[in-house]
């Protein structure tokens, strides 16, 4: 799957003209190779020197091949295979060979000096002609069914992808906020005053970022800011207790990450990590860049001192167990296999001084993206 999608560039004529030019690049090679296979053919069958025979392979073939390739590419504009529907098709072979034998014939009369279409090479030209004009046309048939097939399992993944992405968040989305909502009615029963304060907090987170939630990709800092608001609505809640910081690079600021990649990693720390113990603690979340150039890499933490790993916790890498336990994680390491393959991962961590560190790391997106 790509997953940082451009906005569309108008057209220009180069860049017009290159889905045109492209399949007829590719398919050069071919051609060539039957002009040669041909011209070894005549010459084992009829001995007689070979450069005629190349250049009259060459005359004909390549005004065949460039009649066939680009008019199936022409006429099938719109349809799902490059190739023309109906009788089209075989028209089209027919006038590539049409063309190829004449521009054959009158190039071999003006540099070899004799006719190809007369004598005894009238038969052999005509043979050879169409079996090597029917074996490109079966060649660039086939060839561009396979490139299109390959497209539309290209896009049916890349729609299956997206479409589980946009499952994975709608799932994250219901699950902050019951769990503030849950925080909510504990502050009721004993601060009604700060819980009015959380509730007009988080009328505000919601109606800032919800709305941003609906897009696939938001820039770096974006989610540093939803993170900023949702810190904030905890710390109405949590008082004293809680001490965060937030360190973005300004280079990686616009870099695009999907929403609520951090959220359900921060959400852990407070829950897991600084809820169980007595007193204040601190949470930290940085980003950094891994290498430079095609093998940089995003490095994403969220550090924090709390209780810590249980002692029945997983390894760093496995996916826990059963779902419900730890749903953030979960979700989390799903939308990054979704988004990154193999290429992210995911690795929680205890602190040998106490608290927990989770880190995402996956390739270094384009800014430009």
């Amino acid at each position: 799957m790509q997953p940082f999608a451009t906005p569309p560039t108008p057209s220009t004529p180069s860049t017009a003209a290159a889905p045109l030019f492209a399949p007829l690049l590719r398919h050069a090679p071919l051609v060539l190779a039957l002009c040669l296979g041909i011209t070894m053919l005549r010459s084992a069958l009829v001995p007689a020197d070979w450069l005629p025979n190349l250049w009259c392979s060459l005359a004909i073939g390549i005004p065949s091949w460039l009649v066939i390739d680009a008019g199936r590419l022409w006429l099938s504009r719109g349809q799902p295979y490059p190739w023309p529907a109906g009788w089209r098709g075989p028209a089209l072979v027919m006038l590539g060979m049409a063309v190829g034998l004449l521009v054959g014939d009158i190039t071999t009369r003006l540099v070899l000096g004799h006719p190809l279409l007369q004598g005894d090479m009238l038969v052999s030209t005509l043979v050879t002609t169409a079996a090597a004009n029917g074996i490109a046309s079966l060649l660039f048939y086939l060839g561009g069914k396979a490139h299109a097939l390959e497209n539309q399992v290209t896009a049916v993944q890349r729609d299956a992808a997206e479409a589980r992405l946009k499952l994975l968040e709608s799932q994250l989305e219901p699950h902050m906020l019951f769990n503030t909502l849950a925080n909510l009615r504990v502050l009721i029963a004993a601060d009604p005053a700060r819980a009015q304060t959380m509730l007009d907090q988080l009328i505000a987170y919601l109606r800032a970022t919800l709305g941003a939630a609906r897009q696939p990709w938001h820039p770096l800092e974006a989610e540093f800011a939803r993170l900023d608001d949702y810190l904030a609505l905890m710390a109405v809640r949590m008082g004293p207790r809680l001490h965060y910081q937030l360190q973005l690079p300004p280079a990686l600021a616009a870099v695009p990450v999907a929403p609520l990649l951090l959220q359900p990693l921060v959400e852990n720390a407070i829950r897991h990590g600084l809820e169980p113990q007595p007193g204040s603690g601190q949470i930290t979340v940085q980003a950094l860049q891994l290498g430079q150039g095609a093998a940089a890499r995003l490095q994403l933490q969220v550090t924090d001192n709390g209780a810590g790993l249980p002692p029945d916790f997983p390894p760093a890498g496995f996916t826990p167990t059963p779902p419900d336990r730890h749903f953030g994680l979960q979700q989390v390491r799903e939308r990054l296999a979704s988004l990154y393959g193999s290429a992210a991962t995911l690795e929680l961590r205890a602190l040998p001084a106490g608290g927990t560190r989770a880190t995402i790391v996956f390739p270094l997106p384009s800014t430009a993206a």
